[in-house]
């Protein structure tokens, strides 16, 4: 490996153009280096990801037919690298991987080729400044997206295996995490083409610094420290019932609730909080009155009687009805009325007070659908088992409280939205609780990730993580991101620990996805810059 990459690098040096071959071999390689963290191996291969490509842009001319060329080698990067990490989809729905590689490739081409061009015709520094910041504007934008996000592929999710290499991330977020990989990258590309010595000490440099800083916080983060000194800690038990998701919604709704109960039973009575799956309450609710839902009624009776302390936390279908006035944006017509259906989480103790969260980030073609599609009903909807199409929307992040304890109650895909977390945390949760129904891509890539996705979740905000899943994966998660008790793929359980709560807010939490925003004001200067110094340079050249 070492030899080929000399090999590149000394044609390069003596400006030798690659063969097709090579050029195949480089994306491939990209592809490659870039799937390889979602894979479950190390996160290294980041750092040196988009360097392959990169070399390629460095072989071709200023010229319209070498950027069309260069359009597709970066199309066939960036398709490959899709197709390599997120082909688990495939198992729900056939059309799911190729929507989210449609996305997904389309914001990291539109970066990348915003750099070739730039880098033909304008200073090496504002091609680098323009390649990072469009890339983790692209990023940014994505997470907004409306009915289209899919973030499954930021570069700072990739190290969602190593956590230990990014205890900063309380302080940036996930999108240092991309900053950090870009870098690195360009310093690599940088000590290929200059094969000085000093180019590649910068690089070891700019992976080793970050690394020992992590470390140094990873072991200097303790909960007796100065910082956190009045944590309380609590009792949560976490339950994972393990009903098939495709059989899920055909099972008797008596079968499910006595499953439930008898997990449930299974809890200590210490616990003050129960966690049970997203949607694991067999019954639609109406979300106006859930204190009369029949389900909602036995586990109440249960607690009063049995464990008057606890709070069950839990998935359901919540309904609320407008009439015959279209209530919401996302209201769906029933006959002569309307209605929102939401994938909700509900808060149950021994009074008849109910606390509700709807869930604010949905799944793209299972739970909402773009505006321009909604006329059309639910022709381009996925039906997963039970309600799909066009879901209402939660518009708040709202801590549950029980025993003057507030956690954050998110369900399932929220887990992987950094800043809408933190707004549970800067709402007052001292404890983040994740509820999520994951079984739909069988024991693949996709239930894997989203619990080790809410690793980086803990780290940003410092709150340990309870998460309970339908089949799997269950578990507790430390404000360091260490994963401590886990209930597997296929498991049927119920498992407790104490789990510490913290008042405090981190830097991320106070200003959130900052990087982002920062990223797509300087990118759309850097074009502007750019575009201005193409015209003076045209006209100072007539």
């Amino acid at each position: 490996m070492l030899k080929n990459i000399c090999y590149i690098c000394r044609m390069i040096q003596f400006k030798r153009q690659f063969s097709k071959k090579t050029k195949v071999a480089l994306c491939f390689a990209s592809a490659l280096l870039l799937s390889i963290p979602w894979e479950g191996a190390s996160c290294i291969t980041l750092f040196v990801g988009l360097l392959p490509l990169l070399l390629v842009s460095a072989q071709y001319t200023p010229s319209w037919r070498d950027t069309l060329s260069m359009l597709g080698w970066a199309t066939l990067t960036f398709v490959l690298w899709n197709i390599a990490t997120i082909w688990w989809i495939w198992n729900a729905t056939p059309i799911g991987p190729v929507a989210a590689t449609f996305f997904s490739t389309w914001w990291s081409l539109l970066a990348f080729m915003a750099y070739h061009i730039v880098s033909k015709h304008a200073p090496k520094a504002l091609a680098y400044v323009t390649f990072v910041t469009a890339w983790i504007a692209g990023e940014y934008l994505y997470t907004q997206a409306p009915a289209l996000s899919f973030p499954w592929l930021s570069l700072g999710n990739g190290f969602a295996d190593d956590t230990w290499a990014v205890q900063w991330y309380e302080y940036t977020g996930a999108f240092g995490g991309s900053l950090w990989v870009l870098l690195v990258n360009i310093l690599a590309f940088e000590a290929c083409l200059t094969m000085h010595k000093k180019a590649w000490i910068a690089t070891t440099l700019a992976i080793v610094i970050p690394i020992g800083v992590s470390i140094a916080l990873f072991y200097k983060y303790e909960p007796d420290g100065e910082k956190y000194s009045s944590l309380d800690t609590m009792t949560v038990s976490v339950v994972q019932p393990n009903i098939p998701c495709y059989e899920k919604f055909n099972h008797s709704a008596k079968a499910q609730q006595d499953n439930l109960m008898s997990l449930l039973a299974e809890a200590p009575d210490s616990a003050e909080f129960v966690l049970m799956p997203e949607t694991a309450l067999a019954e639609v609710i109406n979300d106006r009155q859930p204190e009369m839902s029949l389900v909602v009624h036995r586990i109440s009776d249960y607690l009063r009687s049995e464990k008057p302390a606890t709070m069950v936390i839990t998935g359901g279908e919540t309904v609320r009805y407008y009439g015959q006035s279209k209530g919401s944006e996302t209201a769906r017509r029933r006959g002569n009325f309307y209605m929102d259906i939401f994938n909700s989480s509900l808060g149950i103790d021994s009074t008849s007070d109910v606390q509700i969260h709807h869930k604010g980030k949905l799944v793209v073609g299972v739970e909402t659908i773009p505006a321009w599609l909604r006329k059309a009903g639910n022709l381009f909807a996925i039906d997963l088992g039970g309600t799909f199409g066009q879901l209402g929307i939660g518009e708040s992040c709202t801590p549950f409280e029980h025993n003057g304890k507030k956690v954050a109650p998110a369900i399932c895909y929220e887990g992987l939205y950094g800043n809408h977390m933190a707004e549970f945390a800067r709402n007052g949760a001292d404890a983040l609780f994740v509820v999520s129904n994951d079984g739909w891509w069988g024991n693949t890539l996709g239930h894997r990730y989203l619990f080790k996705f809410c690793r980086l979740r803990a780290i940003e905000l410092r709150r340990d993580v309870a998460r309970s899943a339908n089949t799997g994966i269950s578990g507790f998660i430390t404000m360091q991101g260490e994963d401590t008790q886990r209930l597997e793929w296929d498991k049927r359980g119920v498992l407790t620990s104490d789990i510490r709560l913290n008042k405090g807010l981190t830097f991320y939490a106070k200003y959130g996805d900052y990087i982002g925003r920062l990223s797509l004001y300087i990118a759309v200067l850097c074009l502007l810059y750019f575009v201005a110094y193409c015209v003076k340079k045209k006209f100072y050249l007539n």
